[in-house]
């Protein structure tokens, strides 16, 4: 059982859907969309607004107007092509976004704490969240009856509201709850690299107990990436691919040892 995450940065997706059509796996496939909703959002008059959080994180401003967006980006627009191209590579695919039967539930952060320069503000109206609890039934339900299941965000919070979450973390506590053997993430970087400035710098193999220390090389989403990979081998994966998905056959060299790869 495989769970693969297609990052949002991503932008010609079809060398890797043609090796996802072609696995003999059993996989539930989760896909962002970032890079659709920016272009949007801007095109529509309502450009992206990054914050960062007081322990320096960034995320996406997500107020209704871009929850709106979101929707049409991640849950119409992407999650749409990707059932169409798996679709054509002759795979089973139904798209669905983690709101349907509940797959995915967590609270909403409405407030939230950002810092712009020295002063510390407080936003109110945010539509980002937390998952609290993953509900696998609809997932096995389609698997056991040949389907290959697209998953997008957003969530759903416990008040019916529909909330961003991390699409890693997403794919992360989903394969925790199906007891995947493997969480395949692919990016548009090559892995988890000693210096960001050079591709060629890839580390192969992170064990659990060097994630801390490693993890100071990563800035931004990929340290993000690389916390939630070690969060999901602490669950029980056995393995979890950071991985490139650009070029020819990307699925094909992750199993060939590609990337970087983080196990217990």
């Amino acid at each position: 059982m495989l769970v693969i995450k297609i990052g949002g940065s991503l932008t010609d997706l079809d060398p890797l859907l043609e090796d996802v059509a072609a696995c003999k796996e059993r996989l539930v496939l989760v896909h962002g969309a970032n890079k659709e909703l920016n272009e949007l959002s801007t095109r529509l008059g309502h450009p992206p607004r990054m914050v960062t959080s007081e322990r320096g994180e960034v995320s996406r401003f997500t107020d209704t107007v871009t929850m709106d967006h979101f929707l049409m980006a991640y849950a119409g627009k992407q999650n749409k092509r990707i059932v169409e191209r798996l679709r054509a590579h002759g795979a089973n695919a139904v798209g669905l976004t983690a709101i349907d039967g509940g797959i995915a539930i967590g609270r909403r952060k409405p407030d939230i704490r950002i810092k712009e320069g020295d002063k510390v503000k407080l936003l109110h109206g945010d539509h980002g969240g937390s998952i609290e609890q993953i509900d696998p039934k609809l997932l096995r339900l389609l698997l056991e009856d040949g389907y290959l299941p697209v998953i997008t965000p957003p969530a759903i919070s416990r008040d019916g509201v529909a909330i961003n979450v991390d699409g890693d973390r997403l794919a992360m506590e989903i394969a925790s709850a199906l007891e995947a053997e493997r969480l395949l993430i692919f990016a548009d970087t090559p892995g988890f690299l000693r210096d960001i400035s050079d591709e060629h710098s890839v580390i192969p193999l992170i064990h659990l107990d060097e994630v801390e220390r490693v993890a100071e090389y990563g800035k931004g989403r990929a340290r993000v990436k690389l916390l939630a990979a070690a969060q999901a081998v602490r669950r029980g994966i056995q393995a979890v691919g950071l991985l490139d998905g650009r070029g020819e056959h990307p699925l094909t060299r992750a199993f060939e040892g590609a990337g970087t790869w983080v196990t217990a």
